[in-house]
């Protein structure tokens, strides 16, 4: 519920009372669960992350605990990536929440600037981790692995009815990883 709240009307759009209604409390009852509005939207993201992960293990065969763990089962940024876009197709809802509260972020006063710029740098650390040894720069491949993905979800957020999430993806992975991962 409150996700869905906070996709359609982003952080600033989000009536507390609406969240309270929807979970069947008092605006009072809600906060002393929560503590405040701003701690409410870093549980939503955090939960979202979380439900990622485990998915993404499920998905890749790998234990949830060892999907980023150095020396476990290593994975291939390829096969991560396209896992990921398979997730993300199957939730709009979240993939649009995300691409609000992201942009929203930008500015150092929101509540949820310093949750998206640790995030960023740790999506770049580790999908530069799984690129070293197959190209030169890998975290400026990470980087462009980044805007690639974010780039056609907002393509497709926009388009749904005319652009295949996953089709797209894998046509662009296809050129941008060719020859890279063996």
């Amino acid at each position: 519920m409150t996700t869905k709240l906070i996709a359609e009307r982003g952080f600033w759009g989000l009536s507390m009372q609406d969240v309270a209604d929807g979970c069947g409390l008092t605006v009072p009852g809600m906060l002393h669960h929560v503590g405040s509005k701003d701690s409410l939207l870093v549980a939503v993201l955090e939960h979202r992350d979380e439900q990622d992960a485990t998915s993404l293990a499920e998905q890749l065969g790998v234990p949830v605990h060892q999907l980023w763990t150095e020396g476990a089962p290593r994975v291939t940024l390829p096969q991560i990536c396209s896992a990921l876009v398979r997730r993300n197709a199957g939730q709009p809802e979240i993939v649009r929440l995300f691409a609000v509260l992201e942009a929203e972020s930008l500015a150092p006063g929101h509540p949820a600037h310093d949750y998206f710029r640790a995030r960023q740098r740790r999506i770049l650390t580790t999908m530069s981790a799984l690129a070293e040894g197959h190209v030169p720069d890998p975290r400026a491949l990470a980087g462009q692995v980044v805007a690639l993905m974010d780039g056609l979800q907002i393509l497709w957020l926009r388009e749904p009815e005319t652009i295949d999430l996953i089709t797209a993806w894998e046509a662009a992975a296809g050129r941008l990883f060719a020859g890279l991962f063996r």
